[in-house]
């Protein structure tokens, strides 16, 4: 009984994260300028651990854990993965109506690329996605501005060099037409598709990210959203 409890226990900083209400570095500014208390008495540690009958306050206001939501967009282009653009330009949470929690991107995708992108508040789910080490397994349709060669191929086959790192794809694959290939990768850094055929004098006229770990767009329109069933969120923490 005693370690099923302890292993219900959370940090305090964490649950506050969880809540919807700041990150945890923020909480812990909190905690130090006296607002957090637990079951009504004023908490001063940081890593303090609290069970899930505690009762937490900021500043006498009571904090409530916030409910998890996990939601799939299929992205339309010149959409920018952000919360808010000083340009004017036009961001995916515009998308998401009807959405009322408070909901984070999980990676990004550049302005032209279209295709999967998930939101969460599960920072732990989010993390574990975004971490390498975790291989999360997406997968590109590419469309060139012409035919790719069987020797560049060969090449990004074996590796191209980018910002004097070695960048190997796990899979790739011609498709019906010599222009089109699918890319399938797990490394997360920023336009590192298009910069591999850049390397190779390709223009990439289209990159659409058909499949995000074991999501599909399957019966989700451009543009539109849907919420994960709970078989899905299980299969993605299975990661």
């Amino acid at each position: 009984m005693k370690k099923k409890s302890e292993s219900s226990e959370i940090r305090i900083n964490k649950f506050i994260s969880q809540s919807g209400i700041c990150s945890r570095r923020e909480a812990d500014i909190l905690i130090k300028k006296g607002l957090v208390s637990i079951n009504g008495k004023r908490c001063i540690t940081l890593g303090q651990k609290i069970k899930s009958s505690d009762k937490v306050f900021i500043d006498k206001k009571e904090v409530k854990p916030e409910k998890k939501i996990y939601i799939l967009l299929n992205k339309p282009k010149d959409f920018i993965t952000t919360s808010k653009d000083t340009h004017g330009r036009r961001t995916v949470f515009e998308l998401l109506k009807g959405i009322n929690e408070r909901v984070f991107h999980v990676g990004r995708l550049d302005r032209k690329t279209t295709g999967l992108l998930l939101f969460t508040n599960d920072g732990d789910l989010t993390k574990k996605l975004t971490h390498p080490s975790h291989k999360v397994k997406k997968v590109y349709y590419v469309k060139l501005d012409r035919a790719l060669e069987e020797s560049d191929l060969k090449k990004i086959k074996l590796g191209i060099k980018i910002d004097e790192e070695l960048v190997i794809v796990n899979n790739i694959s011609m498709l019906d037409r010599k222009d089109e290939v699918g890319v399938e990768i797990h490394i997360g850094k920023n336009r590192i598709i298009r910069k591999i055929f850049e390397i190779l004098n390709y223009r990439v006229e289209k990159l659409d990210r058909v499949l995000f770990g074991t999501l599909t767009k399957k019966n989700l329109p451009r543009g539109k959203w849907r919420k994960l069933s709970d078989n899905e969120v299980r299969s993605l923490k299975s990661f």
